[in-house]
């Protein structure tokens, strides 16, 4: 076993309940949803998916295959996303949802693009040197920036929607909403310029991993139908992520860095 961190144990357990989920539903997994019924070969491709996701998943814990799976993990997600999200800007450029879910996409590639930094091989330094080392985890980094000021852009959007989520417990619904979306416009600014960005990255991990369990977790122990399942398993796995590029700034030597 090789555990660089708890976020990568966290996303090689996303991927692995991912690919376990499609092979079990033999559909594709939420984070590509919705995907046309008339794809070709939809069915064989939704298993090959899973497949790739549950494999990739259980190498990142296994030494030997970490550097191959994180190699294999970032291609499907980046393939995916070119495959399954970008297509979206061609039939709706202007929809809170092309945006959003091509964000959470992104978030996948960049906690798999960071891991791909931390196991390359010689062979990946040498002939894919832009996506290692520091250059990889920019990418990774900006990535992850521009995926929460869409998040925070989409609480906006849809701010009464985003206010009845908060939880019956807590007052100020609707402020609770616009502070949580400019928390994570805030978030993903500093990121992007860098400044303070490994406390804005570790505060928007925690803000997600809230978000699953105070919103998503409760209404998922209440019958929930398949919209609200779908939901609670993307914040699942982009928490997940979130967590693993928090993770790549742990040799900062202060939360201003």
């Amino acid at each position: 076993m090789r555990i660089a961190s708890v976020g990568h144990a966290a996303l090689a357990a996303t991927l692995i309940g991912l690919g376990i989920l499609g092979l079990a539903s033999g559909d594709f997994a939420p984070i590509w949803q919705p995907v046309s019924k008339g794809l070709p070969a939809r069915e064989a491709l939704a298993c090959l998916c899973a497949f790739v996701s549950l494999a990739s998943g259980i190498g990142l814990l296994w030494r030997r295959a970490a550097a191959t799976a994180s190699r294999v993990a970032l291609g499907y997600l980046l393939l995916g996303m070119l495959l399954f999200r970008l297509p979206s800007f061609f039939v709706a450029p202007a929809a809170q949802d092309t945006w959003s879910g091509c964000a959470e996409t992104a978030t996948l590639v960049a906690g798999a693009w960071v891991l791909y930094t931390w196991f390359a091989a010689d062979w990946d330094r040498r002939w894919a040197a832009f996506a290692t080392g520091n250059r990889g985890l920019g990418i990774a980094r900006a990535l992850f920036g521009l995926s929460l000021i869409t998040f925070g852009m989409a609480h906006f959007n849809y701010l009464r929607e985003t206010a009845s989520l908060v939880p019956a417990w807590l007052p100020w619904h609707v402020a609770w909403a616009a502070f949580t979306g400019g928390a994570f416009i805030a978030a993903g600014v500093a990121v992007l310029v860098r400044v303070y960005a490994r406390l804005a990255a570790m505060l928007s991990a925690l803000q997600l991993g809230l978000f699953t369990l105070l919103v998503w977790v409760p209404i998922v122990a209440s019958r929930p139908n398949a919209f609200q399942w779908s939901e609670f398993v993307i914040s699942v796995a982009v928490t997940a992520s979130a967590w693993v590029v928090a993770d790549s700034y742990r040799s900062a030597t202060s939360l201003g860095a």
